[in-house]
């Protein structure tokens, strides 16, 4: 019998999973609130019976994640490498900002996604994350540097909404007043364009950020670097976007990784410009990571940034250049893991 993701329930869940075994409800909500403590084995459950931990151990697992490398920054951004039960490898990003501490979390093993100029999807797809692993990651930053973790970024490896229900369940679950009560105005969910899952979270009404990976201002472009556009094409794209800013009243953050000679032309600036025009919107130009894994691609300039900058809000949409931390660790998705990857095939 395979064992039960007992960090993936709600007390709820645990209570009716306990029924059927005639296990008092008073129980499931002291095995609950050892969970959101963060304690990796049954053991550490002081005020629960032998008996029971017996019972727990014998159906369930508790999902941890295991500290592999971590890097510091000198602006203070911390890269972690964590290995999972089965001994794949997941990035998280921690950076302190004035209002506290965010982390960037994985949602997948790798990607399937496939975008050009992305490390994690070079390196392929091998499963999506428990909610209990999503979770267990801000748990480990959170006691690894004893800081409490305020914001939640979905922007790690992997799709979120590629591992929908999975990443919903977290959201729920990080976010109840019952648990580390993370506030969903507090969250960002990241996706490179998945049109029906952003109709549907849509209606799940969670009222978090959505971010779009967006990267270029037409098919022709956006087809050649990001092949979910072969699938929605941005009409499609941006309808839904709408959609879901209607439905929620949030605005939507837009990411353009800035790509010399690819997409940070005055021209592909001005067609951003009227794709995105009268929409609730920012733009987050993002310059692009250089990475030894992706030669083909380089960053533009600064002067070209600041400048498909200035076109944009002369056109009225609203657009920041997002500060880059982390960078001498590389901080950028699947950077580290390729880097790790590589040194252990050399040993």
């Amino acid at each position: 019998m395979d064992k039960i993701d007992i960090k993936s329930m709600t007390a709820r869940e645990i209570e009716q999973s306990f029924l059927p075994n005639f296990i008092e409800s008073f129980r499931a909500k002291q095995v609950y609130g050892w969970l959101v403590k963060g304690v990796s084995s049954f053991e550490e459950m002081s005020n629960i019976p032998q008996k029971l931990k017996d019972f727990l151990n014998q159906n369930y697992f508790i999902a941890s994640v295991k500290i592999k490398s971590k890097k510091i920054s000198l602006d203070g951004t911390i890269k972690y490498l964590f290995e999972l039960y089965d001994g794949q490898l997941i990035e998280a990003v921690v950076m302190k900002y004035n209002h506290g501490y965010s982390m960037c979390l994985s949602t997948q093993v790798g990607c399937k996604m496939g975008c050009a100029f992305c490390v994690t999807g070079k390196g392929g797809f091998a499963r999506n994350l428990m909610p209990s692993e999503m979770i267990a990651q801000v748990e480990a930053a959170g006691k690894d540097e004893n800081i409490k973790i305020s914001n939640i970024v979905l922007m790690g490896m992997g799709e979120p909404l590629d591992n929908y229900n999975n990443v919903i369940k977290f959201l729920r679950l990080i976010s109840s007043k019952d648990h580390l009560n993370i506030g969903m105005r507090h969250i960002s969910l990241s996706t490179c364009g998945i049109v029906d899952k952003i109709y549907k979270l849509a209606e799940e009404k969670l009222q978090l950020t959505l971010s779009i990976s967006l990267h270029a201002p037409n098919d022709e472009i956006r087809n050649k670097i990001m092949r979910i556009n072969r699938r929605y094409n941005l009409k499609e794209l941006i309808d839904a976007c709408k959609y879901y800013i209607k439905i929620t009243g949030r605005r939507i953050s837009f990411e353009y990784i800035m790509i010399k000679n690819v997409n940070d032309s005055a021209k592909c600036a001005v067609e951003l410009a009227k794709l995105l025009k009268n929409m609730i919107c920012h733009v987050n130009l993002i310059p692009l990571n250089k990475s030894d894994i992706v030669e083909e691609f380089s960053p533009s300039g600064k002067a070209q940034v600041y400048l498909f900058q200035n076109i944009l809000e002369k056109a009225g949409i609203t657009a920041t250049v997002r500060r880059t931390l982390g960078k001498d660790i590389e901080a950028a998705c699947g950077q580290l893991k390729g880097k790790y990857k590589e040194a252990e095939g050399k040993d």
